[in-house]
């Protein structure tokens, strides 16, 4: 097990030494580096809590198909975006400082998760499955929504609204990066906290009840915690959807133990391996002709048919 671990956390340290400093020269270090430090630690940050996020959502739900994105999050940023740039104008939103803008993404989706589906969780008695088909209904209803205003915005806004609505990292500005570890850190170590509870939920909720676990609480306070790390992750870089499933069943496999304390942290791993080596072939391979989030959803896409027809076997 910490063998495995080992290996993984080699391999992200010798791909982060590539992203910063393979092709460096004396005249350009000082610039290369300023503009890759903020990125890797985007890439760290961002990979870690989406690794995160769907771990503990998978155990929640007790089904390890399903990622957060299905309570609408990605939908609901895209929406923001969308609305945001046609009733305001993205020349305007430009003025506004980018602090407030990512603020107001996150206490959005946030409140969206927290209010809207919280509310709907207490009133169905806490179905979790009653929560995500409200989730994917509200989704709908907002790519549905997004995708109306996009067909009526000005070609240009729609350009510029397209830029902001693939994950990049290209452009990480230093102060909301700041702040964004600030929360993602904090919230992943509360949720830390609750990683020997996550292994006993994790045989179910008959027996966790049993063995002594405020199921409701316990639930309740992981969903709050994966609304915080997506809402953070995906207003800093973009929505990158297949990311979660890919790594967090990858570590299982690797891993092979139920201990939650292992598992996240191999699947913050991965996930942050897969993104270092991703944004290299974009930049060396690709020369930023494709943007990461769709290498990942490819790749992740091909999985979770390849998850799908195994599980329908079993």
């Amino acid at each position: 097990m910490k063998k495995k671990i080992t290996v993984l956390s080699l391999l992200l340290l010798l791909g982060i030494a590539l992203f910063l400093f393979l092709g460096l020269n004396p005249n350009s270090y000082e610039y290369a580096l300023s503009r890759r430090i903020p990125k890797i630690l985007a890439i760290a940050l961002t990979g870690g809590a989406i690794a995160y996020a769907s771990l503990i959502f998978q155990t929640v739900t007790e089904n390890r198909i399903l990622t957060p994105s299905v309570l609408g999050l990605d939908s609901v940023f895209v929406f923001i975006q969308t609305v945001s740039i046609f009733f305001i104008g993205s020349e305007a939103i430009a003025k506004v400082d980018v602090r407030i803008t990512f603020l107001f993404s996150v206490v959005v989706m946030v409140l969206f998760s927290v209010g809207i589906l919280g509310g709907i969780l207490r009133k169905v008695g806490g179905n979790i499955y009653l929560l995500l088909l409200v989730g994917i209904i509200t989704g709908t209803l907002f790519r549905s929504a997004s995708s109306f205003l996009q067909v009526i915005i000005d070609p240009n806004e729609f350009l510029t609204l397209q830029g902001r609505l693939f994950a990049s990292f290209n452009n990480i500005n230093t102060d909301v990066l700041m702040i964004s570890a600030v929360l993602l850190i904090g919230t992943m170590a509360m949720g830390m906290m609750k990683a020997k509870e996550l292994d006993v939920l994790s045989l179910g909720k008959d027996h966790a009840v049993n063995l002594g676990i405020n199921h409701k609480k316990l639930v309740n306070s992981m969903l709050i915690i994966v609304a915080v790390l997506i809402s953070v992750s995906t207003a800093l870089v973009g929505p990158i959807t297949f990311l979660g499933i890919l790594v967090t069943n990858l570590s299982r496999e690797l891993l092979k133990t139920f201990k939650h304390t292992y598992l996240l942290i191999g699947a913050m791993l991965i996930s942050s391996t897969a993104l270092v080596y991703g944004q290299l072939m974009v930049e060396r391979i690709f020369v930023f002709s494709t943007p990461i989030s769709v290498i990942i959803n490819f790749i992740g896409g091909l999985y979770f048919i390849y998850l799908l027809l195994r599980e329908n076997q079993l």
